[in-house]
């Protein structure tokens, strides 16, 4: 693939932490500048002491972690904003609740190399790091253990070695944590590395980044997503329309423009997107930003998001309410990972 070049037009994405920063060094800055004490967005927010110092311990088994780019698109003062409750560390968290597990989906058992998973035929995930974005409250990897996998380019040998050595392999998932808080520089000697696998025809990036921090999408990141013979796909995750403000539209399009095919998973989450109305105005604005409505996730049963969950029988009414609003290319399918499985579980 040619390797597509762009104008000064990313360095228009501005990032909160420090807009004069370079474009390839601003979304570092707010990364370090993105909350981590809950005490501290709720003041932001101006959200009530009583609505957050219940959830203190939830936020020290599981730490709070909100970009500021993220926090500015919640209303003040809202402690029912659908993006809030989807970072607020809680009191239920810490309640325990059958058949709510720490490791909901496999992942341990699908592990072929520390930080190379495999569960479906003809392709494989690396968990490239344990940074995150954001830090969901219904993360599925919540209690995975990151410390126990390889860190940086050289400890990745055994897992690309494993890559190399399976003909039957002909997709890589980077994932994480989230694979695009690591440098443009260590992202293009792995794309590099995987690339040299002549068997391996598509990369495909799991990230919350262009929602969270929409300036990371930068030049630099764009050379080595394009620059490889491997062909990119970029799956993101967007559960409220509100998510999608001008500048996450912005950073979409320069996606869009190097002719990086987008697609978008969302989970169906009580209290933030479980009625049809949301997800209709959820699937029309990805389209309008060229994001394909991909996967609609049953909840991933982990320990600590059981408040989250919406029953099977809900979520089909609500899937049912979009067919008959929208065209068929605009519902995302309706799925839940089972551990074991050799697919994703298509509901409907």
């Amino acid at each position: 693939m040619n390797i597509v070049t762009t104008d000064s037009q990313s360095a228009s994405i501005n990032c909160i932490a420090n807009p004069a920063t370079s474009p390839s060094e601003g979304w570092k800055a707010s990364m370090r500048a993105a909350f981590r004490r809950t005490g501290d967005l709720a003041e932001y927010l101006q959200l009530p002491d009583t609505a957050w110092q219940k959830g203190l311990a939830a936020a020290e088994d599981f730490p709070l972690f909100v970009p500021r780019e993220f926090a500015a698109k919640m209303l003040r003062g809202d402690l029912t904003d659908p993006l809030l409750r989807q970072v607020l560390p809680i009191e239920q968290e810490t309640v325990s609740v059958e058949g709510f597990t720490a490791n909901p989906v496999g992942d341990h058992e699908a592990t072929l190399t520390p930080g190379l998973l495999q569960k479906y035929h003809g392709r494989a995930l690396m968990v490239t790091t344990g940074a995150c974005a954001v830090h969901c409250r219904y993360c599925f990897r919540r209690h995975f253990p990151y410390g126990e996998g390889p860190k940086g380019i050289d400890a990745w040998s055994a897992a690309l070695a494993a890559i190399h050595q399976d003909t039957s392999l002909h997709e890589i998932l980077l994932s994480g944590g989230d694979p695009l808080t690591l440098t443009d520089g260590i992202l293009g000697q792995l794309v590099e590395n995987i690339a040299a696998a002549r068997h391996i025809r598509r990369l495909r990036i799991h990230t919350r980044l262009p929602v969270m921090i929409p300036c990371r999408i930068n030049d630099q990141l764009l050379t080595w997503l394009t620059g490889s013979r491997l062909k990119p796909f970029m799956v993101i995750h967007v559960n409220h329309p509100h998510e999608l403000a001008d500048d996450v539209a912005q950073a979409l399009a320069l996606l869009s423009e190097a002719q990086v095919p987008l697609l978008n998973q969302s989970v169906l989450l009580r209290g933030v997107n479980d009625d049809a109305e949301t997800l209709i105005e959820l699937s029309e604005k990805l389209l309008d930003l060229n994001v394909m409505p991909y996967y609609l996730h049953q909840l991933d049963r982990v320990q600590g998001a059981a408040h989250f969950e919406v029953s099977r029988a809900e979520g089909l009414r609500i899937v049912q309410t979009m067919r008959s609003r929208l065209p068929g290319y605009a519902i995302p399918r309706y799925v839940e990972e089972i551990a074991g499985d050799t697919s994703k579980r298509v509901i409907a």
